[in-house]
């Protein structure tokens, strides 16, 4: 997504796919549907869960210290999901599935979500090198009174492995957090409802992909928002250690960003 793209979400909307008509090139124009798309991030599932760190061992450092607390994207971390996302695209791992997680609500308290994440991130790109391929993703994180923290998570996921991952999801994130999974906790849904849309008609993937990573950066800051052309902003919650991040394969360096 550059600046000044045409592509508009209405501002009430949770978060709606586009339309299966062929992108026009002025502007295309977002349905919003909220029984569908990430439909799992307005659901209102009840924080009330007794907070308990994920497991020792995951990835964690002196970045995602619990006292390094933010509200919101800066235009940094904004400029750098958006360029990730492109230069999926470019290197042939495009983003094309969307997983929510509800980390707060799963028992993972805001100081350990980076861990969380970051093993969730780990075990996918195994289980898929086991099977021979790649993957590449960008991720946010977002806090609230309603929902808790919880991660939006943009992924390269081959079609004909995406039944294996779903299947495997739920004991990943009960491996995590070292508890039975519980109902609606991850939710995963591929990026233009239709599974390898981004080889069967790439400007709609591109289209509905524009639509999620402009979601997924609602809780940017108003100058991101500014400098990008963000029309929905929401506000991003409190977030303790990292709020985003990208896999190497298509982060700053691998981009040649110093």
């Amino acid at each position: 997504m550059h600046r000044g793209s045409a592509l508009k979400l209405h501002r009430e909307a949770a978060f709606g796919e586009v339309s299966n008509l062929a992108p026009n090139r002025q502007s295309v124009e977002i349905i919003t549907n909220r029984t569908v798309g990430t439909a799992v991030a307005i659901y209102h599932i009840e924080v009330g869960i007794p907070a308990k760190s994920a497991r020792k061992g995951a990835r964690g450092g002196a970045r995602n210290r619990a006292d390094r607390a933010s509200y919101a994207l800066t235009a940094r971390q904004t400029a750098n999901i958006l360029a990730a996302a492109e230069h999926a695209t470019a290197i042939g791992l495009p983003l094309n599935r969307m997983v929510t997680i509800h980390w707060e609500s799963a028992g993972v308290p805001l100081s350990a979500m980076p861990r969380a994440t970051g093993r969730f991130t780990d075990m996918l790109a195994k289980a898929l090198a086991r099977q021979g391929a790649k993957t590449s993703w960008v991720w946010v994180h977002e806090g609230g009174p309603e929902k808790g923290g919880h991660c939006h998570l943009l992924a390269h996921v081959p079609a004909d492995l995406v039944q294996m991952v779903t299947r495997a999801q739920r004991g990943w994130i009960s491996r995590i957090t070292g508890k039975p999974y519980l109902a609606r906790v991850i939710r995963s849904t591929p990026i233009g409802r239709r599974l390898g849309l981004e080889d069967g008609n790439p400007p709609l993937h591109a289209a509905n992909l524009d639509a999620a990573l402009r979601y997924i950066v609602k809780g940017a800051s108003p100058e991101s928002a500014s400098q990008f052309g963000l029309t929905r902003l929401e506000p991003g919650g409190l977030i303790l250690g990292k709020r985003s991040g990208t896999s190497q394969n298509i982060g700053p360096k691998a981009r040649g960003v110093k």
